[in-house]
This record gives C-alpha cells, sequence and structure tokens, in this order.
C-alpha cells in the first residue's frame, strides 16, 4: 500500500471520527510525519524531493529533543547543511545560507526563536530562483498556527576556560489578530588568546627581494556584540498579513590584536612590531511587509526595509627596534562611517494547477559618508543604487518541471567629492529542468546567473596606509560583474540512505578582485574586474541512518579545481572540503559531533581559508528543559588563513586561536494561552549598510 492509499484512508477515518473545524484544519496542514487513526498510522517519508527543493519533515524524536529552530536544524541532519549551534552559524558548501521563516528572510536569532513543535518541515533550496536575488542557498521554515497564546524561549551557553559566551531571549504575546514580539541576544567574546604565523617576501620592481618572518609575541580577539529586537503582526488569514520589524544592534568591540618579532632576511636588526584593527558601533533597522490576497489565486506582497549605521573602525601598525621605544613606522587609520541603506520590493504571484507566474521589482540606495580622521577629518560621500526587474515562469508537466525566468540589474554609484562613478546594466537568466523518475529518484540541470555590484571599500579613493610601503586604493570605475553557475545533480533516497551527488561549473569572466603593482617605492593594493575565474566542482551528499531511532550521521564532500586569470597572472588551486556530523540519541540523550574542513577559495592572487572545526555535544531533555555540554576543538588544531601568490608579494598566514574550550548549556521552553500564527512574509527588500574596512595585513 503506497503513501497516498494511506493518505486516502486517513482522510476517511478523520471524517468519521473529528468534528467538522477539525476537518478544516487537517486539510490545511499535511505535513504531520504520523498520525495513529485506530489501526491505520500516516506516515510521510523523511525527505520529499520536489522541482525546486527537498522538503524535510521533522520526525518525533527531532522535535522532542530541540528546544529551538537551531537545535532543531542540527537534528534534522541536512546532509549539505553545516550547522553550528554553539557558535550561531548555518553555512553549505563553505557559503552563506538565506534563511528564511514562512518566507519571509530570517535571521538565526529568529531561528532559535522558533518553536520547534510548531515547525511542520523545512524546504531545502540548492537552486534558488530569480526572486531570491543572487542568493547562493535559501533554507525555509514552514510553520503551522499555534495553539498557544504566548511563548518564552531562553537559552544561555557559556565556555568554563575563557570569557566566551552566548545568551539568548524571546517572548512572544498575542490579542486576537495581533502577535506582539520582543527578543535580545548577547555574545560574549573577550580577550581570547590568539597569534599569527606570517612569512611574507616582497619582490621589488627591479628584482631584489626581501623577506621578513614573523615569530608569534601574543594577542587576542574581542567580539562583543547584541541584538535588541520588536516586532507586531496582523494577520486576517486568507487574506492580509502586515508585519513591522524594529532592531537595534549594537557592536561593543570587535578587535584583533597581534604582537611578533619580524626578522629581516637582509640581515637588518629585528623589528617588534604590533598589528591590531577593529570596530564597534550602533545598526539600527525598520522593515514592513504588507501581503495581499485577491481571487483566482493572485498575490501582491510589497516590502520596505531601512537601516541605519553609525560607528567607527581603525587600524594601527606599529614597528620599533628591539628595547627602545623608538617608532620606525606608526600608522594610524581612523574611519568615522554615518551610512544608510533603503529598499523597497514589490511582487506578483499567480498560481494556476500547474504553474505559477511571479514578476516583481526592487530599488536599493545606499548612501555612505565617512570621516577620515587621520587625514584630518577629510569626508567622502558616495552613493550607489540598484535597480531589479525580474519575471519568473514554472510549469509541471507529469514527471517534467521547467523554471525559466530573467531578470534585470542596472547599477549606479559616485564618488561626491571626485565625481567618479560608473554605472551599467546586466541581464539575469535563469533555468532550471528536472525530471522525476519516482519519489526517490530525481535528475535536475539548472542554470543561474548573478551579479555583484562594487563595495565601498573597493571603490573608496581615499588612500589607506597598510604598512611602512604598502598602500591601499580603490578603483571608482569598477563595473559590476556577472557570475554563471550550472549544476546537474541526481538526487535519491534509498532504505536508510538519501543523499545528492552532482557535479556544477562556475564562471565569472569579469569578477572584481584586488591587483598589485608598484609606484614608486610603494606597493599598492588596487582592484579590478579581472579575466575571470572558473571552477569544476564534483560533490556527495548522504545522510545514512546506521541504526533507525538512535545513530544518524550526514556529510557532505566536495572537490573543487579552479583557474584565476586577471591584469598580469594565470593561478589554479583545487582542495578538497566538507563536513561529517553524527548523532547518537536515546533515554532523553544526546550525543552531536562535527568536523569542518574549510573550503580553500581562490580569489585574485589569494587563497584563503576558514575555520576548521571540531564540537563534541552531549545533551538531556527534561520537561521544558534541556542541559548540555559540550568542547570546541577536542581534536585537531584551529586554522583559519590566506596564502598570497602575487609576484610582487608572496605570504603566508596562519591565524591560531585557543579554541579548546569546554561549555555547558541550558535552553528553557514555557508556552501558554492561544497565540496567533507567525506573519508569513513571501519576499525580503534587502537593504543592508556599508562599511568601510581599515588597512590591514
Amino acid at each position: 500500500m503506497n503513501v497516498k492509499t494511506y493518505t486516502q484512508i486517513a482522510m476517511m477515518a478523520m471524517a468519521l471520527q473529528v468534528p467538522a473545524i477539525a476537518i478544516a484544519q487537517e486539510n490545511t496542514d499535511t505535513t504531520a510525519t504520523a498520525r495513529q487513526l485506530n489501526e491505520v498510522v500516516v506516515k510521510a517519508p523523511k525527505v520529499i524531493r520536489k522541482a525546486d527543493m527537498d522538503v524535510y519533515y521533522p520526525s518525533a524524536s527531532a522535535v522532542q529533543n530541540s528546544r529551538n529552530g537551531m537545535q532543531l536544524l542540527t537534528n534534522l541532519m541536512i546532509p549539505s547543511l553545516t550547522v553550528t549551534d554553539a557558535l550561531g552559524t548555518i553555512q553549505a558548501a563553505g557559503q552563506s545560507v538565506q534563511v528564511r521563516i514562512n518566507g519571509r528572510v530570517a535571521t538565526v536569532d529568529q531561528v532559535k526563536a522558533l518553536l520547534p513543535q510548531t515547525v511542520k518541515r523545512v524546504e531545502w533550496i540548492d537552486n534558488p530562483g530569480l526572486r531570491y536575488n543572487g542568493a547562493n542557498y535559501v533554507l525555509n521554515f514552514i510553520t503551522a498556527n499555534p495553539t498557544l497564546g504566548g511563548s518564552l524561549r531562553a537559552e544561555g551557553r557559556q565556555a568554563l576556560n575563557t570569557a566566551w559566551g552566548e545568551y539568548f531571549v524571546d517572548a512572544k504575546f498575542n490579542n486576537g489578530k495581533s502577535q506582539f514580539e520582543v527578543g535580545s541576544n548577547f555574545k560574549l567574546t573577550d580577550n581570547i588568546k590568539s597569534y599569527r604565523d606570517y612569512t611574507e617576501t616582497f619582490t621589488y620592481a627591479d628584482g631584489t627581494s626581501l623577506t621578513r618572518t614573523e615569530t608569534p609575541e601574543g594577542g587576542s580577539i574581542d567580539n562583543n556584540f547584541g541584538r535588541l529586537w520588536g516586532a507586531y503582526s496582523y494577520i486576517k488569514p486568507d487574506t492580509t498579513v502586515f508585519y513591522l520589524r524594529t532592531s537595534a544592534n549594537p557592536t561593543f568591540s570587535n578587535d584583533w590584536r597581534a604582537k611578533g618579532l619580524l626578522t629581516l632576511s637582509d640581515g637588518s636588526e629585528a623589528i617588534m612590531l604590533t598589528d591590531s584593527h577593529g570596530d564597534k558601533g550602533l545598526t539600527s533597522g525598520l522593515s514592513a511587509y504588507l501581503e495581499q490576497h485577491f481571487a483566482h489565486r493572485q498575490t501582491l506582497v510589497v516590502d520596505f526595509n531601512a537601516s541605519f549605521y553609525n560607528g567607527k573602525s581603525y587600524s594601527d601598525y606599529i614597528e620599533q627596534h628591539l628595547g627602545t621605544d623608538d617608532c620606525l613606522t606608526n600608522i594610524h587609520t581612523m574611519i568615522k562611517d554615518r551610512n544608510q541603506a533603503y529598499a523597497v520590493e514589490a511582487d506578483y504571484i499567480k498560481n494556476w494547477k500547474n504553474s505559477r507566474l511571479t514578476a516583481g521589482a526592487s530599488y536599493t540606495a545606499n548612501r555612505n559618508r565617512s570621516e577620515y580622521e587621520n587625514l584630518g577629518g577629510e569626508i567622502f560621500h558616495q552613493r550607489q543604487d540598484k535597480l531589479y526587474l525580474f519575471a519568473e515562469y514554472y510549469q509541471r508537466i507529469n514527471k517534467v518541471s521547467l523554471t525559466a525566468g530573467l531578470g534585470a540589474q542596472y547599477t549606479d554609484f559616485m564618488f561626491k567629492e571626485s565625481n567618479q562613478g560608473n554605472h551599467s546594466w546586466n541581464l539575469r537568466p535563469q533555468a532550471s529542468l528536472s525530471y522525476s523518475l519516482n519519489q526517490n529518484h530525481r535528475f535536475r540541470l539548472s542554470f543561474r546567473s548573478w551579479q555583484s555590484a562594487p563595495s565601498l571599500a573597493e571603490t573608496n579613493i581615499a588612500p589607506q596606509q597598510i604598512d611602512g610601503f604598502q598602500w591601499r586604493i580603490g578603483n571608482p570605475h569598477l563595473k559590476t560583474s556577472t557570475s554563471y553557475l550550472l549544476t546537474l545533480q541526481y538526487n535519491f533516497n534509498l532504505p536508510r540512505v538519501a543523499g545528492t551527488f552532482g557535479i556544477s561549473a562556475f564562471n565569472s569572466p569579469n569578477a572584481i578582485t584586488p591587483y598589485l603593482y608598484w609606484s614608486d617605492d610603494r606597493l599598492i593594493t588596487s582592484y579590478e574586474n579581472s579575466r575571470g575565474l572558473k571552477n569544476l566542482a564534483f560533490f556527495l551528499s548522504p545522510q545514512v541512518e546506521i541504526i533507525p531511532g538512535w545513530m544518524m550521521a550526514s556529510a557532505h564532500l566536495q572537490y573543487r579545481a579552479e583557474r584565476m586569470q586577471g591584469s598580469d597572472y594565470k593561478l589554479y588551486n583545487h582542495n578538497w572540503s566538507g563536513n561529517v556530523n553524527i548523532m547518537l540519541t536515546h533515554w532523553g540523550f544526546q550525543l552531536v559531533g562535527q568536523y569542518v574542513r574549510a573550503q580553500h577559495d581562490l580569489w585574485g592572487e589569494k587563497i584563503s581559508w576558514g575555520e576548521n572545526l571540531s564540537i563534541i555535544q552531549l545533551s538531556y531533555n527534561l520537561k521544558n528543559w534541556q542541559f548540555g555540554a559540550g568542547v570546541i576543538m577536542p581534536f585537531g588544531r584551529y586554522d583559519q588563513g590566506s596564502k598570497m601568490l602575487s609576484k610582487w608579494n608572496t605570504n603566508e598566514q596562519h591565524q591560531r586561536l585557543d579554541m579548546k574550550m569546554p561549555y555547558i548549556s541550558i535552553s528553557y521552553n514555557l508556552q501558554w494561552g492561544r497565540q496567533k500564527r507567525p506573519a508569513n512574509k513571501l519576499i525580503n527588500a534587502g537593504a543592508n549598510t556599508d562599511k568601510s574596512t581599515p588597512g590591514g595585513r
């Protein structure tokens, strides 16, 4: 008997046994994983392969062992994802993941605020359409109408051997069709010990060279920030949704400090080096959302976002002879920013039985004001405007599904003081063809493109000194770059094994990258539209049920080969990367282990890599409480760094942290009364303020 037959029997049983109002509610909620009706059990597959997404249904044990949305996501063990609850991060294949709740863009804080019992399914979209405006991946939590009228969720995590921790609280209250929410989060990272391994070789224009080797003498990192938010939503089911949110995000201190002893290959006296940089400030935001449904399955959605940043960034670089206070080099950079961003988007959606049309337009405006204290208070203004138009059509014909669309983006930016800038139109075609052999086997060929506009740091013409002879100057003549990605993948569901195997080809023919050149006795770092980056990647993402109901493992393994070309260089890179997760659950206890090998990215003349991490955590659930203990980096060595391959500057840097941190965590959930469902926001206009980046090695 197949799933369709089971579902028909279940609906008949429900019609005989429950009141009519309950029938109406259950007919709109087809996502329950298991429901007992006399001797009939309705059970949905763990993952449903759709044409444009994979849909995961939380099991009863996954919900029972979770106290918030992040913990639930960890328990789902989606193979491609790297979910690090202890650090509050979600990534896929080393790239960012756009998180949504009921279609609206959300933050990790909002995911943590989710009540696991209300999450009916999680949609994993690794081929986002044009309405996602260039997102690498999309993770969408679909929540049901809560039956409780209020909720309080709190969590605390603290390291036992250092000043590192995170504290979170969120509450929701309801009154008729309205819902009110308040919440806050605080992240503590204070004076974490660190050091840097660094070696560099400079080659001058006349062919001579100098090697400087840095022996670490200590260092530390601070990263203390807070988040405060409040939200209001009004929902008239199937007709109107209104959502309003305000937030304030202070960065109290985000500082990196290093000391080292420099020895020089020319036999010169050793130099004591002090290198530090950081920032602090306040980012506040306002968002408003309106969704209106009309007859004939038509929907109009309008979203507005605004954000404001007021803060400062600094960089200090000091070279001294040993045993003296005399400075050979003393570079201080201080930039005060007052930046604003505004965005508005409107989408029209029309649905038919087997097809869908989506069309929309968005406008984003950035206004930046930067005051350079080290340049005598000189002020620079930059404006950037982006207009994006798109239309996308989806059609399903039996086992074949086709999505095709076209977007167009206009970008314009200008520096007020120099009257320099650029503007351009770029097309964004996208298409996807999917064939489902059956529920357990699906093939998909997809093509997508997106644009990357030059950032404030890349276009800012204000000269910034990095060290004794290195400088950075932006290029106001940069053009918006376009990237293309072609992916062929096979998704499979086998007994106790599910996953994805695929191959992808990437091309960014005019990527914006740094380049180096000598100007007199100065080595200048600027930016160019390069000759492009190309790469080819093979990936496998399995999920294995080792002991049904007890033990599960998931992984993402990738091999990538790439080539980067610039004005006068051609470089190659290839490497393995991925993550492995294993989870053991029994008797209310849950043991989770995670290992991450960071992806090595070639960009311009530099290969850089993120964090190589390992984490082990044991937790126990008791009613509304969850108690946990874990260790970050129980094995291996923390490493984050880069390797420069320029003919003018060859260097290698490894950032080391004292990350062997045992910690404890406590989570608490409380629900009461009767509450309104969260706002179902289908789109989100992006309005992210720019921030200046001071020079630094």
